[in-house]
């Protein structure tokens, strides 16, 4: 009986224990929840739409600029939110204050490239340094890029070849313009800046006739350029949901396959030429970037061909398309808009005379021609959504957390239409430029106005592109009298692809309209 007493107590101790035990827990798993709830990290608000897997990529249609379907969101949901492309978590911005935050306080946090098929398979496996993710490498090649080709002691010395390059377009149009045919003025502003872009990376400099001819490098080389560059700003399904990389049911990888090969036998051909005269002097920046590295070089995980090549390709890749559609689109405003036109005119006639042609050195006292340049780069900016970044570590942006991966694009188009900062948005207002807003520049220190985008990964090649774009623009306006056929307005419909080109080319006519010996000398 004792020992029934004794076991008996034993069990009412442990079930006390027990009971006392889970209260105990109990309690704290409460206040662990109830602290949790406190600290809870907010994500940046999801659109609705989202569906298993694909996430959001069936809202968007190849046939519709990306930028412009990201915009119709922002409308309805803000200036920052958050998608899914396939299994990435993305979020778009669309304002200035976040774009600044995402550009200064987070760049380091956001500086970074995601591997993506077009990195892999026409990049070089990322090597192509616009595309390489943020470390060593990256840091390493942007740097010697913008040394040896982009700074401005490397600019004022291949100056001539810019200003050959943009007389030659002149004479070209003298010589149509004798005629009351229509030129295809987006065609020869495509063939001069490619020969400038060509001439100052390998060397190379393609004839009228080299460039039109079927098969020709020339011919091959643009081509292959602007398949890559249209290529560059496409979602590849495979990207979005990597377990879908062996089904190329779009067509896209295959795509880019033959676009890398095409560039990579002209690169590899370059390559040669420029290695077999080395020790010669150097002429561009090929022969610089080759007396940079040893034959067998390992550059952070990348051999020196290839980054030789990789390198070059960057630069004939970003250097010519841009500047060609931003002076399309110049004129296109210009066209559609005669009293501006009027006002160029006016303002080069009297600050530069009829007696002489415009010189880079006339372009900082035309302020009127400036502004029409901030005023395309406003409404047509080369790149209207960034490059896409991807987060290195976990942060928070505008006080919602975004994990480590997350991926993030930044709408230019929609921030430099944003009614709050522009009034008139969608207005081609140049004036504007010397008015309210004469102290926002392009070079990424004002939010609301991010052409070039800002930060560790904005353009290297602005300047260049600048000074092309304004001589020319400078010598159009100077030189001839432009209409289109029948007087009437130009398309200005956008087309794809990652550098917003003009949806239809611009085709116009011309009429001298400086003595005749200014173009005879040419």
């Amino acid at each position: 009986m004792a020992l029934d007493t004794t076991y008996c107590l034993r069990i009412l101790a442990a079930i006390l224990a027990l009971s006392f035990s889970y209260f105990i827990l109990r309690s704290i798993r409460s206040h662990s929840n109830r602290s949790q709830k406190r600290n809870v990290k907010t994500k940046v608000p999801e659109i609705p739409g989202g569906l298993p897997i694909v996430g959001h990529l069936h809202l968007l249609n190849d046939k519709i600029p990306y930028f412009r379907t990201f915009s119709d969101m922002a409308e309805k949901y803000g200036s920052i939110f958050a998608l899914r492309l396939g299994c990435h978590p993305t979020i778009m911005v669309s304002s200035a204050e976040l774009a600044k935050e995402c550009l200064t306080t987070k760049d380091r946090v956001f500086a970074s490239r995601p591997d993506t098929a077009a990195g892999r398979f026409m990049g070089y496996d990322n090597a192509v340094f616009g595309l390489a993710p943020y470390g060593p490498y990256w840091r390493k090649i942007r740097k010697t890029a913008m040394l040896e080709l982009l700074s401005s002691y490397r600019l004022e010395k291949l100056k001539h070849i810019r200003d050959r390059e943009i007389y030659s377009l002149m004479k070209d149009l003298f010589s149509f313009s004798n005629s009351n045919d229509l030129v295809s003025i987006s065609n020869l502003l495509e063939h001069m800046a490619f020969n400038i872009n060509v001439q100052m990376i390998a060397g190379k400099r393609f004839s009228d006739e080299a460039i039109n001819e079927e098969d020709s490098e020339g011919w091959r080389l643009r081509k292959a350029v602007k398949d890559a560059t249209y290529l560059s700003g496409v979602f590849v399904v495979a990207d979005a949901i990597p377990w879908l990389g062996w089904f190329d049911f779009q067509g896209y990888v295959g795509f880019m396959k033959r676009t890398a090969k095409e560039l990579d036998s002209i690169l590899h051909r370059w390559m040669v030429e420029h290695i077999e005269k080395r020790g010669e002097s150097e002429h561009d920046f090929l022969d610089v970037l080759i007396s940079a590295f040893e034959e067998n070089d390992e550059i952070y995980g990348h051999k020196r061909d290839i980054v030789l090549k990789a390198t070059a390709l960057m630069l004939v890749l970003t250097g010519s398309g841009s500047t060609a559609i931003t002076l399309a689109w110049s004129l296109s405003l210009l066209l559609n808009h005669p009293t501006a036109m009027n006002a160029a005119k006016q303002e080069l006639d009297t600050i530069v005379g009829k007696h002489k042609w415009v010189q880079e050195s006339h372009i900082k006292d035309l302020k009127y021609l400036q502004a029409i340049v901030k005023e395309t780069l406003r409404l047509y900016p080369p790149a209207p959504l960034t490059g896409i970044r991807e987060a290195t570590e976990d942060c928070y942006l505008n006080d919602y957390h975004v994990s480590k991966g997350t991926r993030l694009f930044i709408n230019l188009w929609k921030l430099h239409r944003d009614p709050k900062t522009w009034s008139n948005p969608n207005d081609f207002e140049p004036e504007r430029f010397l008015n309210a807003c004469s102290g926002i520049d392009f070079r990424g220190q004002d939010f609301e106005f991010l052409p070039f985008s800002s930060g560790r990964r904005s353009c290297p090649g602005r300047t260049f592109g600048m000074q092309v774009v304004h001589l020319t623009l400078a010598r159009l306006i100077q030189g001839f009298d432009m209409s289109t056929k029948d007087g009437g307005q130009v398309d200005m419909s956008e087309g794809l692809g990652v550098a917003l080109p003009k949806k239809n080319a611009l085709d116009i006519l011309l009429k001298p309209r400086l003595p005749l010996e200014l173009y005879e000398g040419l």
